[in-house]
């Protein structure tokens, strides 16, 4: 099993995890001309892909959702909430497969759990995918880190987890009016840094092979803060995983589970 994080940012974002022949894409929010171009840069056929889960209904998580189907139409798995919302942009036709947050599914050699998570969008979930030996968490676009999401993020052994904002940075940050911080940092927002030490702290441990922090905010975080941040944390934990940030402009290489 491996995963890929093709794009993570305010812009868009999209994952693809591989198992066999099995082909999942989570989320589709950079545009599809720049999905398929980067499932070709790393080797995939869009043709190949098997499903699509989404998280939650935000432009940054379906916005090349309608022209990717199009062309390449494959299931769509979403809660019912999620779906209602996204099939009002036209995206009605589609092969939607719904299922409520907490609800477990499968999609041929993988198994997905689904989770509820706090965010303000309609009815936001994080994922945990599995092929019966090895599990990937994904967690993005989350204010608060629920006593749930931790017990759903246990025994992993790769995570892909916002880490959206450096708590002084963000204070420092002169381009966004305090509304605006303030939607960030509250409990349907972002996580900082700083929330992220707190679950990982809680999740870690010596077979969490990678974690990838995704969704940097260009203003109010950096990679280089984030990679020397939980590098002195996983070495006061005595823990050694593959640490690495994914960005907006090019796709993560592959991450072998």
């Amino acid at each position: 099993m491996r995963f890929s994080i093709l794009g993570s940012g305010s812009t868009g974002n999209s994952t693809i995890i591989e198992c066999g022949t099995t082909r999942v894409l989570i989320d589709a929010g950079l545009s599809a001309k720049q999905i398929l171009s980067r499932l070709e840069s790393i080797g995939i056929d869009p043709a190949s892909i098997s499903a699509i889960l989404l998280t939650h209904e935000h432009g940054d998580h379906v916005r090349g959702l309608k022209s990717f189907i199009k062309k390449y139409p494959v299931p769509l798995y979403a809660t019912a909430e999620t779906a209602y919302v996204v099939k009002e942009n036209d995206i009605g036709n589609a092969d939607w497969m719904t299922f409520e947050a907490g609800q477990d599914f499968s999609i041929n050699h993988l198994s997905i759990s689904s989770f509820s998570i706090q965010h303000d969008a309609v009815d936001p979930v994080g994922f945990v995918i599995s092929n019966g030996v090895f599990r990937f968490g994904l967690l993005s676009d989350v204010g608060f880190v629920t006593q749930s999401v931790k017990h759903h993020l246990k025994n992993l052994s790769a995570i892909f987890v916002e880490a959206n904002y450096d708590e002084e940075l963000l204070e420092l940050d002169t381009k966004r009016p305090w509304s605006i911080k303030q939607r960030i940092a509250s409990r349907h927002g972002h996580l900082s840094n700083i929330q992220v030490e707190e679950l990982i702290r809680d999740i870690a441990h010596s077979s969490l092979g990678h974690i990838v922090f995704g969704h940097l905010s260009s203003d109010c975080n950096c990679p280089k803060k984030v990679i020397s941040h939980f590098t002195n944390l996983l070495e006061e934990l005595g823990i050694s995983s593959n640490l690495h940030c994914a960005t907006q402009a090019e796709p993560t290489p592959w991450f072998e589970i």
